[in-house]
């Protein structure tokens, strides 16, 4: 019998992150990702649910009790279940920097606290049993590089803070590290920062295949590269020891799973810094085994799974829109998922 666990979930974010700034692509409606993720299917099999973008013009994180009771039987209607939600903790969104000053912090955990209360009420209408509330730090590396140790110390409080208002709700706290967030742009600085929060299962990581895999490299953070400069890509052995380095060290803080495809590059979009780059599933130039190297994040050091994860999501940031809005795409997408799951799963 096939695994039906952990469950297949696809991101609506992409649909936001990059675009509809100017020169960017126009953003792709939530309607629309629910129709492709709902229509996508392989030998009968198909996605479980979605995570969700808080933050307009998908979804309002000010939205009251009516519009998430709307929102979720249009979710509903589609098969779909929720999971996993984005807080839109950023200035840009209402949010502000988790190493600001007092106001900053204010914006932050009211976004925070904004989030949890509709992740709540999701649970509650029956459409959400599973998921965390996903943050960073909203600054970028240059910032906080201007006090290492200090703005650090400001995120964990922050970040520990956030953890309190999710544990009040209910929920947990996912911190998605990046090369773009200061003090999560390396997999030490990540550890360091989760280490100090120090609510371990409250706050813990958000470990996204492809942006973590970019923490070999040293992008951000040379004093924490793995792989040397001259590093060949052909070299599968030493990117396999390195990567599972990353994993070993973040593992017992994940909370959250992103299977995703990564070149090796970085790229941005709209005004989204620069980070790990995305690549479709099937992009020659990936430099990921993506079933092998999920299972070191879905199975520990001794190859049992972990089963932390209730539901697993694919993520591809800033795709080009005539790519997301290929049915083809989510079908190979969701064909990916289902060797994972297989291959790193379990049977309820």
């Amino acid at each position: 019998m096939a695994n039906n666990y952990p469950k297949l979930h696809n991101a609506t974010w992409p649909g936001v992150v990059g675009k509809g700034a100017p020169g960017a692509e126009p953003i792709i409606g939530l309607d629309t990702l629910l129709k492709l993720t709902a229509n996508a299917e392989v030998d009968g099999q198909r996605f479980d649910g979605v995570d969700l973008w808080l933050a307009d013009p998908h979804i309002s994180i000010d939205s009251d009790f009516d519009a998430v009771r709307r929102k979720a039987d249009d979710i509903a209607s589609y098969g779909l279940k929720v999971g996993s939600f984005v807080a839109p903790i950023w200035a840009g969104a209402g949010g502000g920097s988790a190493m600001g000053d007092a106001d900053d912090v204010k914006r932050f955990l009211s976004q925070v606290r904004k989030a949890c209360q509709i992740g709540k009420q999701m649970r509650e209408i029956g459409i959400r049993p599973t998921g965390g509330v996903r943050i960073d730090s909203s600054v970028g590396v240059e910032e906080w590089d201007k006090d290492p140790e200090g703005n650090t110390k400001k995120i964990a409080n922050t970040f520990r803070e956030a953890g309190k208002i999710a544990r009040d709700h209910g929920e947990y706290i996912v911190a998605e590290g990046e090369i773009c967030w200061g003090g999560m742009h390396s997999w030490r600085e990540n550890v360091k920062l989760l280490e100090m929060v120090g609510m371990p299962g409250v706050v813990g990581y958000q470990a996204d295949m492809a942006h973590s895999m970019l923490f070999v490299l040293g992008a951000n953070a040379e004093k924490d590269r793995i792989l040397p400069r001259d590093f060949e890509w052909s070299d599968k052995a030493a990117l396999d020891a390195a990567y599972h380095k990353v994993a070993d060290a973040l593992r017992p803080w994940t909370l959250d799973f992103h299977v995703a495809q990564n070149d090796g590059t970085t790229f941005g979009s709209g005004d989204h810094e620069k980070t790990g780059r995305h690549c479709q599933i099937d992009d020659p130039n990936g430099r990921l085994d993506v079933t092998k190297h999920a299972g070191y994040w879905l199975r520990n050091n001794n190859g049992t799974l972990t089963r932390m994860m209730r539901h697993i999501c694919w993520d591809g940031c800033m795709f080009p829109n005539a790519v997301m809005e290929k049915q083809e795409t989510w079908n190979k997408v969701l064909a990916a998922m289902l060797k994972v799951r297989e291959a790193h799963g379990w049977w309820e």
